[in-house]
Parts: C-alpha cells; sequence; structure tokens
C-alpha cells in the first residue's frame, strides 16, 4: 500500500516509530556502509556555514551529528517522528555532539521558526516523505537566511542501462527483505522503494526547488545515481 496524500504524515510517523531502533543498521547494511560517505559528501556543502543549521527530518540524528563533527555548530534536528528523535538522543547520550544538538519534534510542512533563521539546512533521505513536497521546499525557504544554503540528500533512481535492472531488483526483493527481517516490518521497506520510483527525476526536482525561491541551484549524483544531493541558494 502506498498512503495517500491526506495520509502519508500519519503513515510515516507510524512506519518510522515501528523500526527506529534497527533502521540505522539497515541504512549501513543496505548501502554497504555507503550511507556514511554520501552524508559526508553532503555535509561538506555547508563547510564554509556557521550555525545555526536546520536538519530537517532529523531521525535518529545521524546527519545531524555529522554536521557537528565536522564543524561544531548549533544544530536544531527537526522530526515529525518523536520516537526517531528520542532514539537519536539516547544513542547520543556520551556523545560530546549532543551538546550542539537540538532535538525538535514538528512538521516540516510548519517549520516551527521564524523567517530568516538559518544559515544552512539539510535534508538526509527525508523530504520524499513530506506530504506536500512544494510545501515543504516554501517553507525551508521561507526560514532560511539570505545568501543561506539548502543541501538535500535524497535516493534516486540509476539510469545506467546495465546497473539500473539490477539496482531495481535489489531494491525491491533483497532489501525489502532484509529491511523485514531486522526490523520487523517488511512494508516500510516497500514502501522505501515505491517512494523512491515515486520521486521526481533530478530535473524535476531542481525546477521545484527554483520555483519555490532557491537560486542557483545544482544536484550531483553519487554511485552511479543511486543517491543525489542537491544544493541551493537563498
Amino acid at each position: 500500500m502506498f498512503p495517500k496524500t491526506h495520509e502519508k504524515k500519519a503513515y510515516v510517523r507510524e512506519k518510522f516509530s515501528r523500526v527506529t531502533r534497527r533502521y540505522d543498521l539497515v541504512n549501513t547494511l543496505g548501502s554497504l556502509s555507503l550511507d556514511h560517505w554520501w552524508r559526508y559528501e553532503a555535509v561538506r556543502e555547508l563547510a564554509r556555514y556557521p550555525g545555526p543549521i536546520l536538519d530537517l527530518c532529523a531521525g535518529t540524528l545521524t546527519l545531524s551529528k555529522e554536521i557537528v563533527r565536522q564543524r561544531p555548530r548549533l544544530v536544531l534536528a527537526l522530526d515529525i517522528c518523536f520516537d526517531m528523535l528520542s532514539y537519536g538522543v539516547y544513542r547520543l547520550r556520551n556523545h560530546p555532539a549532543l551538546s550542539f544538538i537540538r532535538p525538535v519534534c514538528g512538521d516540516g510542512e510548519k517549520i516551527p521558526f521564524p523567517a530568516n533563521y538559518f544559515w544552512g539546512e539539510t535534508v538526509a533521505f527525508g523530504v520524499r516523505n513530506l506530504a506536500h513536497l512544494e510545501k515543504g521546499l516554501s517553507e525551508m525557504f521561507r526560514v532560511l537566511k539570505p545568501g543561506g544554503k539548502v543541501v538535500i540528500l535524497e535516493f534516486s533512481r540509476p539510469q545506467a542501462p546495465i546497473f539500473a535492472p539490477v539496482y531495481r531488483f535489489y531494491l525491491n526483493n533483497v532489501l525489502s527483505r532484509l529491511g523485514g527481517w531486522l526490523t520487523g516490518d517488511q512494508e516500510a521497506y516497500r514502501y522505501l522503494a515505491r517512494s523512491i520510483a515515486a520521486f521526481p527525476s533530478p530535473e524535476e526536482f531542481v525546477s521545484l526547488m527554483e520555483k519555490t525561491g532557491f537560486r542557483s541551484v545544482s544536484y550531483r549524483p553519487l554511485t552511479l545515481g543511486v543517491v543525489t544531493i542537491y544544493t541551493g541558494l537563498k
């Protein structure tokens, strides 16, 4: 089942609550540990930007921790799923990065911060989970300072003739079973595959970012197009 737009927020919150404790393990195993490099490359895009940084769809604070590791600064970590945030805080309870991270349970389509507040924004593997993508992008634009930068890391669909069908088979058959076995919720990982298939192409997503006001928008595929880094300025 793929959730209808008006059901998507509740569906995403419930599914992520169910897989919280094994979520990062599935990401690491399923990506052959490439997810660490993908996050590293995304955060590098914000190297010269001070805090505060907004980490939207922050989940278990994995990207927030990487932001602080590369450059200690204030990170506001926003996610709609309280269980993900609380587990992230628990995991980092003895980690020095936590002193720079402020978790906030909230809606990415109604970001609870004033306009022109953040120097940088990140989203890792979460923007496709927004029920209203354009509304979420508009909110991200609103709370970004003039001159600030947004960095979005998201799954995409490889186009290489030989690799593309292999990847689709892996995503739909191997990863869904692995995720289901480790978390007990195979439907959550079937949703992952369907949400990737439904997400706009890089060119379409760039156009949507430009439509919501971002300038100098660009994208960079990684790992044969398995993921893509999108950047834009306000």
